[in-house]
């Protein structure tokens, strides 16, 4: 089996936490208090809400728990990942990538795939 590594974690300072009066079933005691909940990872951009439970408590619960499901943080988990794993960003290894030394010209010519030489 192998060993499991913590690569980075998230506190709160990376979430904005939002609350709300939810409205909807529940009856007066949603309508009264601020139980829903919206939160936002600044980082990714990524929004998720709740406001099915009468408890705010709960319902940050499930926010972030869809939250952590929303394809957006997905997205950015995973390059953060690779950046920490590899050294190197997403954007850093594209620009080292196509850099001119790098590539390649093919052409189509006489019905043929030609590589043009530098």
């Amino acid at each position: 089996m192998s060993k499991r590594e913590l690569l980075f974690s998230l506190t709160k300072k990376d979430f904005d936490i939002q609350t709300f009066k939810s409205g909807g079933p529940g009856g007066q005691h949603q309508n009264k208090t601020d139980s829903g909940v919206r939160i936002i990872h600044r980082d990714s951009g990524a929004v998720s809400e709740s406001r099915s439970e009468r408890s705010q408590r709960q319902n940050k619960k499930i926010a972030f728990i869809k939250l952590a499901e929303n394809y957006k943080f997905k997205i950015w988990l995973n390059r953060k990942v690779h950046e920490i794993i590899s050294g190197i960003t997403l954007e850093e290894k594209v620009n080292k990538q196509m850099d001119p030394s790098n590539l390649k010209i093919e052409f189509f010519e006489n019905g043929k795939w030609n590589i043009q030489d530098k």
